[in-house]
């Protein structure tokens, strides 16, 4: 029960994060904005979908594919904004 308390939290958290990355970006258009958006819409759908599937198969690899898209995209924003300075 707390498990599933918890997880929904952090996927409300996610979710309200990617908002937040989603408003800066229609402020002020920087492609930054709008990959941690889409990454932190990726993080509170994995949530989701761990909610759905249960606790006893958090090691499936379709959770960690979805975890493993979200940090790439950060990661790939971060390159993309410090190349674009060069």
């Amino acid at each position: 029960m707390v498990y599933e308390v918890l997880s929904g939290a952090l996927m409300l958290a996610c979710f309200v994060a990617g908002l937040f990355f989603y408003k800066f970006w229609k402020k002020s258009h920087d492609r930054l904005f709008m990959f941690f958006s889409f990454a932190f819409f990726l993080l509170s759908l994995e949530r989701l979908v761990l909610g759905y599937i249960g606790t006893n198969n958090e090691p499936s690899p379709f959770i960690y594919l979805i975890r493993l898209g979200a940090f790439l995209l950060i990661i790939f924003a971060i390159y993309n904004k410090n190349k674009q300075r060069r």
